[in-house]
């Protein structure tokens, strides 16, 4: 059967390849594909994995697959048809496999793109055509490891490998299950997708929760920023300035306007990141919005 690996008698050779007989079958093995220690000769039995190339001539090879009937691995999207599925790279020289659209979800905005990865086995049906077939969430579980306690605010990388109306399940790379819920993300996550966000919590089922949106203190403007910047630079975190500050004074200090001091200072009040002394005419910084997320 087409997608296993399994063994044959060389019947011939030429300059590039042998020709491997399986069940009345013929197999061109490339010789620049053979991973054994010693070359082998016409007689002798060789094993591989035997497929059909792109061409749909049969080949087999020593370089085995990522993925296999009895294993899973990572595969990249090389091309979507919406018609069909996607193709996925799982190692072949000369072929990917169809992840069949009927796998996929019912909204083509969460299929896979050209270059997001898969966690896929592959599937051979009784016409001998090789399938890539999805992980399921117990497989996830089983290849999941053990996060580490005092992750809250950590950025993580993960993958998608489920994408829900609610939300999406993911593996960082460090192997650890995790979930966005559809009001932390910018926009849907979609099937395969890579992509970073920070840990906001542990759900009742064992994953991280993970948080796609920027942090309060990635939001605030220049402005805001600079004014931060400034303050975390002296000793006492304090600086001279505050809302009715002398207009010429904030613009030789920040190089900014008035106008766009007293926003900026809001901002910062609002989050409570700094206290406004109007007697002393002072800004100071009490909460460092940095720290509080390192």
């Amino acid at each position: 059967m087409l997608g296993t690996i399994r063994s044959g008698k060389i019947t011939d050779e030429n300059d590039r390849a042998y020709y491997v007989q399986i069940d009345g079958f013929t197999y061109k093995l490339k010789k620049q594909e053979i991973t054994q220690e010693e070359m082998p000769k016409i007689g002798d039995e060789v094993s591989g994995f035997i497929y059909d190339n792109k061409h749909h001539d049969r080949e087999m090879t020593q370089f085995l697959p990522y993925a296999q009937p009895d294993q899973y691995g990572w595969g990249k999207v090389t091309e979507v048809r919406y018609d069909l599925g996607v193709f996925v790279d799982i190692g072949l020289p000369d072929k990917d496999v169809v992840l069949s659209m009927d796998d996929l979800p019912l909204e083509k905005s969460r299929w896979p793109q050209k270059g997001d990865k898969l966690f896929v086995k592959l599937e051979t049906d009784e016409k001998d055509r090789i399938w890539a077939k999805l992980a399921d969430g117990g497989i996830f579980e089983q290849v999941s490891a053990n996060f580490p306690n005092g992750m809250n605010n950590t950025n993580v990388f993960a993958t998608v490998y489920a994408s829900r109306e609610i939300g999406a399940f993911a593996l960082t790379s460090d192997y650890y299950l995790a979930f966005v819920h559809a009001s932390e993300m910018i926009r849907p996550l979609r099937l395969g997708e890579q992509f970073k966000a920070r840990v906001i919590g542990i759900s009742q089922y064992g994953r991280l929760n993970l948080s796609c949106l920027p942090r309060a203190f990635e939001e605030i403007d220049e402005d805001a920023q600079m004014i931060l910047m400034s303050l975390r630079r002296m000793e006492t975190k304090t600086l001279p300035f505050y809302d009715k500050s002398d207009a010429a004074e904030i613009k030789r200090y920040f190089g900014i306007s008035k106008s766009a001091f007293k926003r900026a200072l809001g901002h910062l009040l609002k989050n409570k990141w700094i206290t406004e002394d109007k007697v002393a005419g002072t800004i100071t910084l009490i909460n460092d919005p940095e720290e509080s997320n390192d």
